[in-house]
């Protein structure tokens, strides 16, 4: 058909040029539909790269005398991951506005290929403690992909609908975590401890099957826009930084047990975990009930405030790190495990209870500049939104990075000490930090504390 103007432009096919969720009429019609099958994808996709990024808390399960690597070398091979992990989620974030959703996710699936194929060739005694190094910190590109993943969903949704879409979608790549674990058991009981080439090698079509996925039914939303200079204001803002503390409390805690559980156990408990099957089979359940508990906290946080849950929630997790450092002084296992599932569990409701947090937080500036005359509504809602934006993106980056400094730690205290007490005190402490912190800040009475964060 040809208009007054000209031929009618054909429609582009995994593009939505006119995308409108906050329009009732169009989400109900026709959003909704659309919505929810990128939201499925994003989530199959975001899982595999958390599968991938934690390869390594199964994969040092494998190690064992022939590869001639010491408890400290185990630690660092999971802490590289972690490191590379946080570094790629800002450029991720901001890859989805640049190249379109639908398109960075065909990238960012196909690049977990990068550590994956040379991965399921290589692993065997003889290879060299720098190619597993290598190899390790390659796996972080899994890392990235949850940053990308959310940044892209977030686009799809009306704002009354974001949390719980967002949650699922965290939550389902959380579960990455538990479920490498589960595969690295089933390869352990079934294959044996000489294949660890086997765990990557069932990624492999897994991750192929992504990439697809993502190319026959995700969409591009070509309205999404980098706000330019909002990274640089948020980065001036000293809430980004105080919440980027609490977030490495959280999700760095949750990240970074997930990688060391399994070799923890083993270390501190070689005689009731002889083998690696033995500890394997329940390195997934700190990682699946924090996966899984994670959207009550932002649930929670909707009913009683993100700042009070935080601080609840880090003061249990002190509890429940002080409970582990007692239990491993008195070689009570049955005790130790329990302190160590309190700490997934609350590490799971705090990545909630965080993200909760930071909406709020602008939120409650913007109708106080509004109040006092310094900005108009629209002006206000648009800052509050943009700063959200820019703040979950260096929370996520800096936050992840305590992946790195649990398992540096607990490097440092097995190298120096022979045992993990040192590296339970400082979880103690920093969790201490967290809960001052979040007093001091946003729930300390007084005039400028921020009503309803």
């Amino acid at each position: 058909m040809v208009s007054e103007t000209g031929p009618a432009a054909p429609r582009r096919p995994h593009r939505l040029d006119d995308w409108r969720p906050e329009d009732p009429d169009f989400w109900r019609t026709t959003g909704a539909r659309v919505a929810r099958r990128n939201l499925y994808v994003s989530i199959f996709a975001e899982h595999v790269g958390f599968s991938v990024w934690s390869l390594w808390s199964v994969l040092v399960l494998f190690l064992g005398p022939e590869y001639g690597i010491d408890p400290a070398g185990k630690f660092l091979l999971t802490a590289v991951p972690a490191a590379l992990g946080a570094a790629l989620r800002l450029p991720y974030t901001l890859a989805v506005a640049r190249f379109g959703g639908r398109n960075w996710t065909i990238v960012s699936a196909l690049l977990l290929l990068v550590p994956a194929v040379p991965m399921t060739v290589l692993l065997e005694p003889g290879v060299s403690y720098a190619t597993l190094m290598v190899l390790a910190c390659l796996t972080g590109v899994g890392g990235g992909n949850f940053a990308s993943s959310m940044a892209n969903i977030n686009l799809f949704y009306p704002q009354r609908l974001k949390g719980r879409a967002l949650g699922l979608n965290a939550g389902g790549g959380n579960l990455g975590v538990p479920a490498v674990q589960l595969v690295g058991l089933a390869v352990l009981a079934t294959a044996g401890v000489a294949y660890p080439r086997l765990v990557p090698a069932v990624y492999l079509p897994l991750i192929v099957l992504a990439a697809l996925a993502a190319a026959r039914w995700l969409d591009n939303v070509p309205g999404a826009r980098n706000e330019p200079g909002a990274l640089r204001e948020a980065s001036r803002d000293p809430h980004t930084w105080i919440m980027s503390l609490l977030y490495v409390g959280t999700f760095g805690s949750f990240i970074g047990f997930g990688f060391a559980f399994g070799q923890v156990l083993q270390l501190q408990f070689a005689d009731r975990f002889p083998t690696p099957v033995d500890a394997a089979w329940l390195t997934f359940l700190g990682p699946l009930t924090g996966s899984l508990i994670r959207p009550l906290g932002g649930h929670l946080a909707d009913r009683l405030g993100g700042a009070r849950v935080t601080f609840w929630n880090f003061v249990a997790m002190a509890a429940g790190a002080a409970v582990v450092l007692h239990a491993a002084r008195e070689r009570s296992f049955g005790l130790y495990l329990a302190g160590f599932l309190a700490l997934f569990v609350f590490s799971g409701l705090g990545n909630g209870s965080t993200y909760k947090m930071i909406p709020a937080i602008f939120r409650a500036r913007a109708a106080a500049a509004v109040s006092a005359g310094r900005r108009d509504p629209v002006a206000a809602r648009h800052w509050s939104t943009r700063m959200t934006g820019a703040l979950i993106g260096i929370a996520g980056a800096v936050g992840a990075s305590g992946g790195l400094l649990v398992n540096v730690a607990f490097r440092q205290s097995f190298l120096t000490r022979g045992d993990a007490d040192a590296a339970y005190v400082a979880f103690i402490a920093g969790y201490a930090v967290c809960f001052g912190v979040t007093w001091l800040v946003y729930l300390r009475p007084g005039a400028r504390r921020l009503p309803g964060v």
